[in-house]
Formats: C-alpha cells, structure tokens, sequence
C-alpha cells in the first residue's frame, strides 16, 4: 500500500451475503458522494469529512483476521471511486487474498477505469435514460458521465450486475422502456430492476408516494423483452 492518506471510511459490515452474488462478504462503505438522489439510503455517507469515521488500517487487519472465512470484500459507499486511495485499498484486499467487489453509481469515469481492473466483479446503478439524470442525480451533466461509466465497464470484461432503483415519481413506465432500450444498445443483458424501499430514504415525500407494485407487469414484461437475465428484486 502506498503511505498516501488512507481511505476515508464511513461504515464497515462484516459480514454479507447479498452484496457480491454467490460469495460471503465484508462491505467497506466509503465516505463521500457528489450526487442528491432523493431515494439514497445512505445519506450519511455523502458528505466527504477531512477525517475518516472509521480507521481503515482497524479495518484492513480485522479483514486479514477473517481469511478462511469469508470470500470477498466489496467497497461501496457514498460513491467508492470519490476516494483518491480506492485503488491502493483494493490492492490491500486483493494482497489478502479476498476477491474484490466494487458497487458504483458510475459519476466518475477515469477514475472507475483505475479501478476496474482491480475488480473481480462490479454492481452498477443506472438511474434514468441518460438525457434525464439531473432529474434524479440533482447535478448537471451527470448522465453523460454515467453512461462514460457504463461503456467502460462493459468494455472491461469484469462480471458485474447493472440495476435500477425504481420509484413512480422518478420514472415513468415510458421512461424505464427507454432506458431499457439505451442499456440494450450498449450491450447490456444481466439487469436487476430494484422496487423501491422506503426504509432508510431521507426524501419524505419519496416514501409517501409509492407503491411495491410499481413497476407493472406489462412494464417489466416489455423489459423482459429487452434483456436475456432480468430479475425484480421486490420490496
């Protein structure tokens, strides 16, 4: 590891079995994003402190404590590629011998394309077609980045999983066939759309105005259509 400034850390789970697909993991939540999203479930870790709340150098030896026992250490966030030291952290974990998962929301392209090859395996969100991101994002520009992103990652050959967070207010049925569309042309074909879940969502109005039915079948029939692997990870 390089003697830089050590990742900046706002959270650590242990242990996980739905944060890397078929493989027991621990998740080291890095501190910091650039994006609002309404429906974000960690807004805590939007903001980039000068310090990291958590030690990263605690959490790098309780990891080499836990070889044997676990897979995987996946690195999510806030957005993990905010952190200059993301690269150098993933080194650390590939040295202990876990696999490497990565969870991006896809806002910064160099530095995503650092870290892919780095990456055993990668979980993206796409939020809306491209033209329609601020909507959700809250900053201008953000869909041109985030499908720089998506290019780089289907062209990196690393397994990944792309998803969706849906919400009736944020995107219509039209809008979630569009984007569908978009993906498709860009090569993707394993695609999870996520219902959304209130739990945790710091926009008040967003959990008032929902419903776990949302998308309708009809929708999610028309995306079928559209994808060789699509699941509907419900609510």
């Amino acid at each position: 590891m390089s003697a830089g400034r050590p990742l900046n850390v706002g959270g650590f789970t242990p242990f996980t079995a739905t944060d890397y697909p078929g493989q027991l993991a621990a998740v080291v939540f890095v501190q910091g994003c650039a994006w609002r999203c309404g429906y974000c479930h960690n807004p805590h870790l939007q903001e980039r402190p000068v310090q990291s709340p958590l030690d990263w150098h605690a959490i790098l030896a309780t990891l080499a404590r836990r070889r044997g026992l676990l897979d995987a250490v996946v690195f999510s966030g806030g957005e993990p590629t905010t952190d200059p030291a993301l690269p150098d952290a993933m080194r650390a974990v590939r040295e202990l011998g876990f696999k490497v998962g990565l969870h991006t929301a896809c806002i910064y392209p160099d530095r995503l394309r650092a870290a892919l090859p780095l990456a055993d395996w990668v979980g993206f969100d796409v939020k809306a077609p491209f033209d329609q991101y601020q909507g959700i994002t809250r900053v201008p520009g953000s869909g041109v980045a985030a499908r720089a992103c998506v290019e780089a990652i289907l062209a990196s050959g690393v397994a990944y999983e792309c998803r969706t967070t849906v919400h009736p207010a944020l995107l219509s049925p039209e809008a979630l066939l569009r984007m569908a569309d978009e993906l498709r042309a860009l090569g993707v074909d394993n695609y999870v759309v996520q219902q959304f879940r209130p739990q945790g969502c710091a926009d008040a109005g967003l959990r008032l105005a929902t419903g776990a039915a949302y998308p309708d079948e009809a929708t999610l029939d028309g995306m079928r259509q559209r994808f060789p692997t699509l699941v509907l990870r419900r609510a």
